[in-house]
């Protein structure tokens, strides 16, 4: 409880109304096209530490990992990248704030990484049939969430996509009723509302559409494109946002984090945030 209000369970895990989840982008990992096999997983490691260290000094409420770098993203994870990235969320995952992980695009892969890191949610598309840059997507939310029960894993909230980058829905449901879907029938903790690429804004409306749609108690974020000019409308309708392009150099989503842009985003925010 605080003053009185029954708090959600995003604000109890983070302490804070409209909380900040900033984005840990990893450099590509190995296996991958743009891998960097003369720094290899030690600089992939150093380029996380730096990024992570100036992010938790702008006072960001929590972080997510994610294999950003992988490009062309794939529908189905590979070992050593589970293993990568395992290792290296393990040594840098803050310890006084939460912490999540996202692998594009296979959902199964955070929340096996979540488990060996102790992160407490993951995000990910579970639902729906899309057209994407990956090919025909159908990920199925029945298997992955018995596959969180199976590993003992039900502690990893997960945070359902319904507005995937990179893709279009090949169903006619608008995102609001995909949402109340997801919800209802395939128990999602949260929902996310993406604009059409990494670091493109989401739509306010739909963001309004689907908050309006769902409980109070269950939580909607806006996934990409937050910026600081924009980051009081969002809050007026989301209960959160996850924040990675605008924290970047130029704004910039393979850029790594700028220390100044990503602590004038913080006190904007908590100016929104009302201190």
């Amino acid at each position: 409880m605080q003053g009185g209000i029954t708090m959600t369970w995003l604000e109890d895990l983070f302490g804070t109304t409209k909380p900040i989840i900033a984005m840990a982008h990893f450099p590509p990992l190995p296996g991958t096209p743009l891998y960097d096999e003369k720094a290899g997983t030690q600089g992939i490691f150093e380029s996380l530490e730096r990024d992570v260290e100036l992010l938790l000094a702008a006072g960001v409420d929590g972080i997510m990992f994610c294999n950003e770098g992988d490009r062309p993203y794939a529908l189905k994870a590979d070992f050593e990248a589970v293993a990568v990235m395992s290792a290296v969320i393990a040594q840098l995952a803050p310890k006084d704030r939460p912490f999540g992980v996202d692998f594009l695009w296979d959902p199964k892969a955070p929340i096996a990484i979540a488990k060996a890191t102790g992160a407490s949610f993951v995000r990910e598309v579970f639902t729906g049939v899309y057209e994407s840059d990956m090919g025909l997507w159908s990920p199925d939310a029945a298997a992955m969430l018995r596959y969180r029960r199976n590993i003992d894993a039900r502690n990893v909230r997960v945070l359902y996509n319904v507005v995937p980058e990179f893709a279009a829905s090949l169903g006619r449901r608008t995102p609001a009723q995909a949402a109340r879907s997801a919800v209802v029938s395939s128990l999602a903790d949260g929902i996310l509302v993406s604009g059409p690429m990494a670091g493109a804004e989401a739509s306010l409306d739909v963001l309004t559409e689907v908050r309006a749609a769902l409980p109070s108690e269950v939580p909607v974020l806006a996934n990409t494109g937050v910026r600081i000019n924009t980051v009081e409308a969002c809050m007026a309708v989301a209960d959160g946002a996850i924040v990675g392009s605008h924290l970047k150099v130029d704004g910039y989503t393979w850029n790594p984090v700028d220390a100044d842009r990503a602590s004038r985003f913080m006190e904007k925010v908590r100016e929104v945030r009302g201190g």
